[in-house]
């Protein structure tokens, strides 16, 4: 006979945290039981959980610890309920405040930003304990947003006195000179992404001010070169656009009293022909070299919509069968000939 079913229940006081936790149409708890496998529901002021036991227990973890957060003044949405649930099953000993509760920094217009899994808090641990930081992973896992943010708070702190953030100027398909307008306009499209994440940090009316004074400076990775970056935090993004040259040029940029983070997704190189990507080759340069930290992120940090995860997964099964219909191909090659 199968065991019966395990049910549990949660009241939650305060109305407003209630809300707040059920989200538009209940859209949050409905996230909680089809990540759990729980079924969920409400009645009055109280939660109700049912399933099977390791089931319902991960949903009342989740939902214990989300109402705490929530009365704290955090804010959670249907894509943190995805990547906090992913986190506490895979790492059992670890509550959601755990997870969450280490605020990268604060601003006045958005929520705080903070790792969402236990990958992202080692990322976000190695930035503060090392000089030269190197988080490599697939798109919508946090590397260079989390990055960014440390930068900001370190400005913030007083560590250092001025940001760069700098991207190589190559994309698929397009070359700089077959854009319009001005140099400044060309680069314009490459630099945006880093822009767009500034103005969830920074207040936007003072990042002219900012970027006239020197203070945050976003700039394509050939404006680094012949320079020496004293006093900065500095964040490479989309590395796996660099050549070996290019990589070497930029490290041997770093100054004192400076930091480094290469942020970049190997899988989405963009280079044209054969050329090497500086970020694929860097790892083994580097390895053994003190005060140097690799971050591995995968499908299972994405913090963006719940299919971001699920697509860089189906790609990666992608990649690795369509090797062998190639092999295939390639032995009847020969036999093919030899019939003609």
């Amino acid at each position: 006979m199968d065991a019966a079913p395990t049910t549990s229940s949660i009241e939650v006081e305060s109305t407003q945290v209630l809300l707040a936790l059920s989200g538009p149409q209940s859209n949050l708890l409905t996230e909680v039981a089809r990540q759990s496998g729980a079924d969920v529901s409400l009645r009055g002021n109280t939660i109700l959980v049912a399933g099977d036991a390791d089931d319902v227990k991960l949903a009342e973890r989740f939902l214990r610890d989300a109402a705490e957060l929530v009365g704290k003044g955090f804010e959670i949405g249907p894509n943190d309920v995805a990547s906090s649930m992913r986190g506490l099953r895979a790492d059992p000993d670890r509550s959601l405040t755990e997870l969450l509760d280490e605020t990268i920094i604060v601003t006045s217009r958005k929520r705080p930003i903070l790792p969402k899994s236990r990958a992202q808090r080692q990322y976000v641990e190695a930035i503060r304990t090392h000089d030269l930081i190197f988080g490599i992973g697939p798109a919508g896992t946090g590397k260079t947003y989390l990055a960014m943010a440390k930068a900001v708070q370190a400005l913030q702190a007083k560590k250092v006195n001025r940001i760069i953030l700098t991207r190589p100027a190559v994309e698929a398909g397009e070359r700089l000179g077959y854009l319009p307008g001005t140099l400044y306009e060309k680069i314009d499209p490459y630099l945006r992404p880093l822009y767009d994440a500034l103005h969830d940090m920074v207040d936007p009316e003072s990042i002219p001010r900012l970027t006239q004074a020197g203070t945050i400076e976003v700039a394509p990775l050939a404006y680094m070169r012949g320079r020496t970056l004293n006093d900065a935090f500095i964040v490479l993004d989309e590395a796996q656009n660099t050549t070996p040259e290019q990589m070497k040029m930029f490290l041997t940029r770093l100054g004192f009293g400076s930091q480094v983070v290469v942020t970049g997704d190997i899988t989405q190189v963009d280079l044209p022909g054969s050329a090497m990507s500086g970020l694929v080759v860097v790892r083994e340069i580097l390895d053994g070299v003190e005060d140097v930290h690799f971050a591995e992120l995968t499908s299972g940090d994405v913090v963006r919509h719940r299919l971001v995860g699920e697509i860089v997964d189906a790609y990666a099964r992608w990649d690795a069968t369509k090797q062998q219909p190639a092999a295939i191909r390639a032995d009847r090659r020969p036999h093919q000939r030899s019939r003609r």
